[in-house]
Parts: C-alpha cells; sequence; structure tokens
C-alpha cells in the first residue's frame, strides 16, 4: 500500500508515456508474445497509475483505515476477473456481444475530486478478454516468439494497417504531451480510462471472427439497448423526471422545453447512441432482406426516432442525417444520393426560415449552439497561442477557464473535437488526428459498396466523426474504437458477401483479423 504513496513527482509522468507505448505495442507488435505482454503490462499499470493519483483523496478513505477490507475486495474483484476470463477463454464468441452490451453503461465515480462517468463493466469485459487471449499465448509449449498468421491480401489497399499505426501514433503523443500539461491529472485520467482500455478493446474486436451469426447477434443487442433506453426516456417526459445529472435537471427548469437523457449523462451522448444504432439498423431497409425483418427494422426505427427527437440533440439530427447520406451513396450511384441530400438540405433550410425560434437561431450562432460559438473562437485563440505543440493533453478546459475567466458551472469541454486537439496538442496533434480519420474512412468505405455490414459500418463511423465537430468525445468514446475494430477487421478479410445476405464464414477469417494490425 505505502508503495502507492510513493508513486509521486515525475513517476506518474514517466508512467503515463511508459503505458502509452504499451497500448501502441499491443497495436504494432508483430509477434503473439510481445502482444501479450503489451497487454498485461498495461492492464497491470493503468490502475497502478490511477491509484497514485487518487491515492489522498476521500474515496480511498477506506482503503487507509480498513486495508484488510480492501484486500478482500480487491481479491474478489481479481477472482470475478478471472472467471469472465475463463468463461470467455471457453465460448470466445461471447466476447463481441458482451462488449457491445457493456458499450453504453456509464457508473458515476469519484476520482480526483471530481465525478466520472466511467465505463466499469466495459472494463471488466475488455479485461477478462485480454486475460483470456494472452495467458494462453504466453504459456504456449514452444517457447518461442512467432508472428501472427500473414493475411490474404488486404481488400482495403493497405489502410487498415494505417490505421493501427495512426492509433498508436496518436496514443503515444498524446502521453508525451500530458508531460507538459497544466492539468496532468486530466491527462492521466484520459489515459487510464479511454485509451488504453479502448485499445485493448480495438485489439480484441479486431480478432472476432465476424461470421453472421455473430454480427446478427450484435445488431439485436444494440438495437435492444436503444428500444429500451427510448422506452426510458419515454418515461422521462411523460413524468418530467430525470434519472440522472442534475444538471440537466436545473436545464430543464429553466426552460419551456424537456430534454431527456435516459441513461445516460448527456443528452447530446444518448442522441449519438440512438443516431449511430439507427444508421446500423436502417441498412436492413437497403437490401434485400426478409420483409419479417424489415418490417421491424421500421418499427423499431420509429420508436428510436421518437426517442431522438426527445433529446433535442441537433448534433445528434444532424449525424442520422450524414450516416443516412453516406448508406445512400454506397448503396446506389453517389448521384442520386446526392439528389436526395440536396431535397433533404433545402426542405430542412425552408422549416428553419419559417420558425427560426423552433431551432434557436433567432438567438444568434452563440445562442442557437448552446454557446459552443464561444468555445469555438476561445479554442481558436488558444491554439494561436501555441500553434505548434498547445498546452498540453488534457489542458483545455483548464487553459480556457484561465484565459476567459470561465466558471466551472459554464464549461465542461470544448464541443469541437478538431479545436480541441489544436488547443491541447498543437499542430502536431492535428496532423496525427487528421490522417487517423483519413485512413479510417477510406478503409471503411473503400469496396464497401454492396456490402451491407460493411456499408452500415462505414456509415455510422462517418456519422460518428460528424457529430465530433458539433460536441464532445473522439477517441474518448468506446464506440469510436469499436467501430474501427469491427470495420477494419471486415475490410481485411476477403470479400465474402452479396448484397442480398449477411456473409458467411470464410476459414481465412480468422488469420486475415488476427494479423490486422502486424
Amino acid at each position: 500500500m505505502i508503495a502507492f504513496a510513493a508513486l509521486t513527482g515525475p513517476l506518474p509522468k514517466a508512467g503515463v508515456v511508459i503505458v502509452a507505448a504499451l497500448a501502441a505495442l499491443v497495436l504494432l507488435a508483430r509477434d503473439r508474445r510481445s502482444r501479450a505482454l503489451a497487454m498485461l503490462g498495461a492492464l497491470v499499470l493503468a490502475p497502478t497509475l490511477l491509484l497514485s493519483d487518487i491515492w489522498n483523496s476521500p474515496q480511498l478513505r477506506l482503503v487507509h483505515h480498513h486495508p484488510l477490507v480492501a484486500l478482500i475486495g480487491a481479491l474478489l474483484a481479481l477472482a470475478l476477473l478471472g472467471a469472465a476470463a475463463v468463461v470467455i477463454a471457453r465460448h470466445p464468441t461471447w466476447l463481441a456481444p458482451l462488449a457491445i452490451l457493456a458499450l453504453p453503461f456509464r457508473i458515476p465515480i469519484q476520482s480526483g475530486g471530481t465525478t466520472s462517468n466511467l465505463l466499469v463493466p466495459l472494463y471488466l469485459v475488455v479485461a477478462a478478454g485480454s486475460l483470456a487471449w494472452a495467458v494462453p499465448v504466453l504459456l504456449e509449449s514452444s517457447g518461442r516468439s512467432r508472428p501472427d498468421a500473414v493475411a490474404p491480401r488486404d481488400a482495403s489497399g493497405g489502410w487498415a494497417m494505417w490505421v493501427g499505426r495512426l492509433l498508436a501514433l496518436y496514443v503515444v503523443l498524446y502521453g508525451i504531451q500530458a508531460i507538459y500539461s497544466p492539468d496532468f491529472e486530466k491527462a492521466l485520467q484520459q489515459m487510464v480510462f479511454f485509451y488504453v482500455p479502448f485499445t485493448l478493446l480495438y485489439q480484441l474486436l479486431g480478432g472476432v471472427s465476424w461470421t453472421p451469426a455473430v454480427i446478427r447477434r450484435c445488431l439485436v443487442l444494440l438495437v435492444g439497448l436503444a428500444l429500451v433506453f427510448s422506452v426510458i426516456g419515454f418515461v422521462e417526459y411523460a413524468t418530467k423526471t430525470i434519472i440522472l445529472n442534475s444538471k440537466l435537471v436545473v436545464a430543464n427548469d429553466l426552460h419551456t422545453y424537456f430534454t431527456v437523457n435516459s441513461v445516460f449523462f448527456d443528452p447530446d451522448i444518448f442522441g449519438r447512441f440512438l443516431a449511430l444504432v439507427m444508421v446500423l439498423a436502417a441498412v436492413l431497409l437497403l437490401y434485400d432482406r426478409p420483409p419479417r425483418e424489415q418490417l421491424a427494422a421500421v418499427a423499431a426505427l420509429a420508436v428510436l426516432w421518437a426517442g431522438l427527437v426527445l433529446t433535442l440533440s441537433r448534433s445528434s439530427l444532424g449525424a442520422l442525417l450524414v450516416g443516412l447520406a453516406v448508406l445512400a451513396a454506397l448503396r446506389w450511384r453517389p448521384g442520386r444520393a446526392l439528389v436526395v441530400a440536396i431535397v433533404v438540405i433545402a426542405l430542412g433550410a425552408a422549416a428553419i426560415a419559417i420558425s427560426p425560434t423552433t431551432f434557436g437561431l433567432n438567438q444568434g450562432i452563440n445562442g442557437a449552439s448552446s454557446g459552443r460559438g464561444g468555445l469555438v473562437s476561445g479554442g481558436i485563440g488558444l491554439f494561436g497561442d501555441r500553434p505548434a505543440w498547445g498546452y498540453g493533453s488534457g489542458s483545455f478546459v483548464k487553459e480556457y477557464r484561465a484565459h476567459h475567466r470561465a466558471t466551472a458551472t459554464t464549461l465542461s469541454a470544448s464541443h469541437t473535437i478538431p479545436i480541441t486537439i489544436g488547443a491541447e496538442q498543437g499542430l502536431i496533434g492535428l496532423a496525427a488526428y487528421a490522417a487517423l480519420v483519413v485512413a479510417a474512412i477510406v478503409c471503411l468505405v473503400r469496396r464497401a459498396r454492396g456490402d451491407p455490414v460493411r456499408s452500415a459500418v462505414a456509415a455510422a463511423f462517418v456519422a460518428l466523426v460528424f457529430h465530433t465537430m458539433l460536441y464532445a468525445d473522439f477517441l474518448e468514446d468506446p464506440v469510436s474504437w469499436a467501430l474501427l475494430g469491427i470495420g477494419v477487421a471486415l475490410a481485411v478479410a476477403p470479400a465474402r458477401r452479396d448484397a442480398g445476405a449477411l456473409a458467411p464464414e470464410s476459414p481465412q477469417v480468422a488469420s486475415a483479423v488476427a494479423a490486422t494490425n502486424s
């Protein structure tokens, strides 16, 4: 226990760089043993850094006053993790559905004096999945390191390889730029809570054999979750109560409208989830599927649309339109999709012109965007002050408050990912981010025409990227990594689908996916 208290000064900063390097090694290692060692190293070092960060905080009072109870609790948690790893090792096809099931659920936990909404169920699945893969690799009887199986010709033209490399580059840059950040604690938490576990998630999903059964099961789970969350939103709207987020309760009291958030802490994140699920489900209507499936999809989309409207999230509505446009462009000729997009935009412009107060445009850009216009201009100003290397990872909120005298109640994020990266990481980070987005979109979209599964994943990812331009969380959202992991795995697999059905399993899929990031 005393060792955690000793991890102060420069040690945590070195630790963040090391854990970032381990995450990068998980993505880049060419042999299984090195990758397994990096996985286990990241699993051990990440929570160690977190404990060092919060060692003197009130939430660890139990550990200080009752160390034996804390030790027993830790042993029980490790036993649960081990049992979950054994289950996944025996039933590897359960990994993907379990990860998908855990994606949306966040638990409020105090960390470093603030309350963070952490994906604890997903962390458990990722840790168990990593152990289920890494331990057998290290116990192989040969004892020699060997490369992963060589994949057949990459259908994505090599872009899949670059997605892994650029993800690794971005994570390492974030760790290095945390060293000079004025808010190192935030950077450490971002690394421990998001980048490290999501890197493992990406790698695990990339190793799944995405058979029709697994794909169908995951889609059904996502739609089912979205329907349940929508019903919770309907109950909130009918009773005018909010389950989570006291700030949203205050905001609803101050306005004539009522916004729902269901089990999410933010209506925009709830809206993003619904929009992405709608894009994934809409693909069933564009291809030759059984009438029963298409009727079920229509019914589900109607319910999800109602739930999306109650979030009042304009960024999520925009993301939905972008995702549907990408789906249409990959299903039909781009010219037809462009005509449909122009019609939709024209109708939207007409609606805004008829009733500007409905969309808040009578309040000006800053008012219509709930104050995000000021955040954009302020963030651009921060970028202008340090254009090359920025203020450091995780520093946006602290530096914005320092430069613009914003209070804690008026600012929680920049709500525009490129501007956040520019202010925190400068041109160095922006270059890595832009290269990653381009490589990811090209990899997911290239040769996806006529493939319903790849088209759905590509459209959902583009919709998510659009949403991050108007709101927060790109690589801080596990959905981004999940879509990339699944999409890249499908891109490197040999062509095995037709437009009328989901893919039959190919005997080469497993070896192709295993070498995705090698």
